[in-house]
């Protein structure tokens, strides 16, 4: 007889390779023998896959006994995370909205599923509220009341360890604080690290890339420290992510002259007890405000279309930029040189002719060869002016767009939940009170996710504008300088 169960709970696939179950489902069993928690088998849509070993319970075939009666037994008991039991008796409070499984999902590791399902707990004091406002486009990030800026200069070569060991050291200038402090590329990627675990609905911006070979070449540094100050300008703008108090650890303490300071911070934020489902917690939205979920849904669907587009125009605009860049370094500047000794070639020629008369020509076209040897050199030295700027620019919002899909991720998931909870209560299985402390809980999220696609946009208009201004700025001043010196060319053919 093939093996079969019935499924005790709903289930929700989520990720390749899982199947969805329905409550009182039968489903045929691949094999009884669960691997980590999971069984295979086929649901009675005809679909095979894996789903919890905890959300099943095998059918027995009758065995001999006085009442005749069927046994089962649950594989469930041997889970050690089975779901709350659940009693099909009628009871509206017997009823709980379905586990993800997967302990992969963004969902379930941000704390996101935690916190929506009501088992985040922990005390959050003033300082720690991160606040959504209601502005004129719709839910936004409270504006940080004491805003500042940080320069990022002098990259400098240090040692340790009697020179065994280099790196480099970058000067941090907060506006705020005027007092300069030190930071290696470590210190930046540490705080990354923990401003990522810490905000899982907040886009925290990428750093420049690692490199192992060449790390101390000037080309290299110069880059870096450019990518580093688009970072830290992105930082600096995010009302919550400038104030957030490692951050300002990262800012204020001087790490080289008070090492203790340094590392009590660091421990405090490695230590933080507001991170996964409590930092949920700490979110503050507007009172009395509610968001219709329906409507919620069609803009988190239309920011999503919009990040794939927004991410593959960037990527074909970063390629085309890139291509032209090095044509102009070395393409446009190899043919302009080959125009130049063309005309120098032709003045050599006519310096033959002894005639007095010709002299002044033969000068002209020779200048007129220099002027354009001298193009090429501006063509080669361009794009570190506009076009390097605007590719900058563009990797630090692939980085961005990188992010959004967790983002987006966490806030269907709540919204997956709601609707659970919402069929629970149309079956008479859940309290109308339970279904709606889920819904609020959804809400505190998709409150933060809207907020956040809203300082994106803010920023994103912002920074574009700025870098095309610039781009088209310097190649005005560009032309003006390639018309500077043919019209100084053009002068020398007045006295001949």
């Amino acid at each position: 007889m093939a093996l079969r169960a019935r499924a005790l709970y709903d289930f929700r696939s989520e990720n390749p390779g899982e199947i969805s179950l329905r409550e009182h489902e039968v489903l045929s069993l691949c094999s009884e023998q669960d691997i980590e928690g999971w069984l295979e088998g086929i649901n009675s849509r005809g679909d095979r896959g894996l789903f919890p070993a905890s959300y099943v319970q095998v059918i027995r075939a009758p065995e001999p006994g006085p009442a005749g009666e069927d046994r089962e037994m649950s594989l469930g008991s041997r889970s050690g995370s089975a779901p709350p039991q659940h009693h099909p008796s009628g009871a509206k409070s017997s009823a709980t909205v379905s586990r993800n499984l997967n302990r992969f999902s963004t969902f379930v590791k941000s704390g996101g599923e935690a916190f929506v399902l009501g088992e985040a707990s922990g005390f959050v004091k003033d300082g720690d509220k991160l606040c959504v406002v209601l502005g004129p486009y719709g839910p936004e990030w409270q504006e940080n009341p004491y805003p500042f800026q940080c320069t990022i200069d002098d990259p400098t070569k240090q040692t340790k360890f009697k020179g065994m060991k280099s790196y480099i050291s970058y000067k941090l200038v907060p506006t705020h604080t005027q007092v300069p402090v030190h930071r290696r590329y470590k210190h930046f990627d540490w705080l990354y690290a923990r401003l990522a675990e810490k905000f899982p609905v907040i886009s925290v911006p990428h750093l420049p890339e690692k490199q192992a070979t060449g790390r101390f070449e000037e080309d290299f540094i110069s880059k870096r420290r450019k990518g580093l100050i688009w970072w830290m300008n992105h930082m600096a703008s995010h009302p919550v992510l400038a104030q957030c108090d490692v951050f300002q650890h990262f800012l204020t303490c001087p790490s080289s002259t008070d090492e203790k300071a340094w590392k009590q911070g660091k421990r405090k934020a490695e230590k933080d007890e507001m991170v996964g489902a409590n930092f949920f917690l700490t979110l503050s939205t507007p009172p009395a405000a509610a968001l219709d979920l329906q409507e919620v849904e069609s803009k988190i669907e239309g920011f999503k279309c919009f990040t794939k587009k927004m991410d593959d125009s960037a990527l074909q605009l970063n390629h085309t930029a890139n291509e032209f860049a090095r044509k102009q370094v070395t393409g446009f500047k190899k043919e302009y040189q080959r125009v130049g000794q063309s005309f120098r070639g032709l003045s050599q020629a006519f310096e033959l002719d002894q005639q007095a008369f010709s002299a002044g020509l033969n000068q002209a076209i020779a200048f007129t060869g220099d002027a354009y040897d001298a193009i090429g050199e501006l063509f080669a030295e361009q794009p570190r002016q506009d076009l390097d700027p605007v590719m900058d620019l563009l990797a630090l919002y692939q980085g961005h767009l990188a992010n959004f899909p967790d983002i987006i991720h966490v806030q269907k998931g709540a919204l997956t939940k709601v609707k659970e909870s919402r069929r629970h209560v149309e079956e008479g299985k859940m309290e109308v009170q339970k279904a709606d402390g889920i819904q609020d809980r959804c809400n505190t999220i998709s409150f933060a996710t809207l907020a956040e696609i809203h300082h994106f946009h803010q920023i994103r208009v912002r920074d574009f504008k700025s870098q095309m201004q610039h781009f088209l700025q310097q190649q005005i001043i560009f032309f003006q300088k390639v018309t500077q010196k043919l019209e100084e060319a053009l002068h020398k053919y007045d006295s001949v």
